[in-house]
């Protein structure tokens, strides 16, 4: 990599204009790993101007095909560091190293790919209108994207809201998390090798605070793509106001999982346990509510707490680890709170619900944790907890099942296990959420759209739903009359 300390801009190298850095912390370690520039408005401006300049200029000149192509360049690229960038992802967040190379790394390589065959299928159409006219439309870019991406999937997401933007003709300034930028760094290395002009791809690191509110409010940027927790969001709608910004939001979750009495048990409890505690629980999608059959409640919670002591959290550059640290030490003390709290509401704590060691001493390392007995009033039904931490519910029959997964300020995703399809689509109509997952869960392709209902946001990710958020409509009319 090049010297972390400094910005991307217009294709180069840079010192912040303040001289500031951060620190990113190895969360499995504690230990300092790198310094971070700590961009300022001063950066932002520079950013805009570049990105301003190139969307101006080459970047729209360049034909649609030939952005199709050098888009895919990126997904080559990646999948060629792949060893190098996956080691860095696992190394700021905190996550098992099979997880960032088999999955993240690939699947953010998969989300280049698939855009990059739209970007010459965006098109217009023609309207018959009322008189002698030819009418119709352009589907032009937005202008310039700002991605402000959170730290738990910091590669992924930012693929999610980069690909769909440069394919159609965007140019983008990237915000990382400040706890996970090196892979940011890395992506924008990659760009450079993958051909993109100057100023189309430019990454700031720094803090979310005065960074992030510098990119929301400055008037030269067209578009806030933003994930990230909920209150944030809110705040970044309201930045956004005065300029009137185009938005996507995808935020916070508290998402159920619903076990009825017919599921095949050993599929639930495998999909119940990867709901919660793939990624650590620091997932937004995440199976965080466990709605449970009153019927079979004792069975599958006593099946499911000893699923999870099995969990054994390690070194997340060991390949055979499965589960690794939470992202930092904040999370780690936010989690800890949050089972305090379903201690102390009454709770009954079934496994885990302390801090683990993995034998170094060092590490913000979580037990998988499990509570039953949870009433839908506890605060760890109700708030997102965003680490390996399940609050399990039970149901006396399908209605109040229905009522009690939605039952929530959020409404992001879903999951319903039953062997009576039509009992699956039935559920999964009456769910509020943006995803539902019948049998299955923490399932994801670039081709499906992903995002929330409710106060988990609006928009969605991935798929070709992704593209109308980074493109405008044009009506053009030709008066044919002789």
């Amino acid at each position: 990599m090049p010297d972390a300390k400094q910005l991307f801009i217009n294709n180069q190298w840079q010192a912040p204009a303040s001289g500031q850095t951060m620190e990113v912390v190895n969360p499995a370690t504690e230990e300092t790993i790198a310094l971070v520039a700590a961009a300022g408005r001063d950066d932002v401006d520079a950013a805009v101007a570049a990105a301003r300049a190139a969307l101006e200029g080459p970047w729209s000149r360049s034909s649609a095909r030939e952005r199709g192509r050098l888009v895919h360049r990126v997904a080559t690229r990646l999948m060629e560091r792949a060893d190098e960038i996956a080691r860095l992802e696992t190394l700021h967040n905190g996550k098992p190293i099979s997880e960032s190379r088999q999955i993240e790394i690939p699947a953010a390589a998969e989300c280049f790919e698939y855009f990059a065959g739209w970007a010459d299928k965006v098109t217009g159409e023609t309207i018959p209108v009322k008189g002698n006219h030819l009418t119709y439309t352009l589907r032009e870019p937005v202008g310039v994207v700002a991605a402000i991406v959170p730290w738990n999937f910091p590669l992924l997401l930012a693929a999610w809201k980069i690909a769909p933007a440069l394919a159609c003709g965007n140019t983008v300034i990237l915000k990382p998390a400040s706890q996970t930028p090196l892979t940011a760094l890395a992506l924008a290395e990659v760009a450079l090798e993958a051909g993109l002009p100057p100023g189309v791809f430019n990454v700031l690191t720094g803090p979310g605070g005065t960074l992030g509110q510098a990119l929301v409010e400055h008037p030269g940027i067209d578009k806030i793509a933003f994930t990230g927790d909920t209150a944030t969001g809110k705040s970044i709608m309201r930045g956004a106001a005065d300029t009137l910004k185009k938005i996507t939001l995808e935020l916070g979750g508290k998402s159920p999982n619903i076990v009825l009495a017919d599921a095949d048990i050993d599929a639930a409890l495998r999909g119940a346990s990867i709901g919660i505690f793939y990624g650590k629980g620091e997932v937004c999608a995440a199976g965080s509510r466990l709605l449970v059959d009153r019927a079979i409640k004792d069975e599958f919670v006593d099946k499911l707490a000893a699923r999870a002591k099995k969990i054994v959290p390690g070194d997340p550059l060991d390949p055979k680890t499965r589960f690794g640290a939470v992202a930092s030490k904040k999370q780690l003390e936010t989690v800890l709170r949050y089972i305090e709290s379903g201690r102390s509401e009454g709770a009954t704590l079934v496994a885990g619900g302390a801090r683990a060691d993995i034998g170094t001493g060092k590490g913000y390392f979580v037990q998988p944790t499990i509570f039953a007995d949870v009433a839908p009033a506890m605060t760890i039904a109700r708030e997102e907890i965003f680490g390996p931490v399940l609050a399990a519910i039970e149901f006396a029959d399908l209605d109040e099942a229905i009522a009690r997964a939605n039952d929530s300020a959020y409404g992001l995703a879903a999951g319903v296990w039953t062997r009576d399809i039509k009992k699956g689509h039935y559920v999964a109509r009456k769910l509020q959420a943006g995803t539902v997952w019948i049998n299955t869960y923490n399932v994801y392709d670039t081709a499906a759209p992903f995002g929330g209902y409710k106060q988990s946001g609006f928009g969605r990710e991935m798929s070709a739903h992704a593209l109308e958020h980074y493109t405008q409509v044009k009506s053009v009319w030709v008066d044919l009359n002789m």
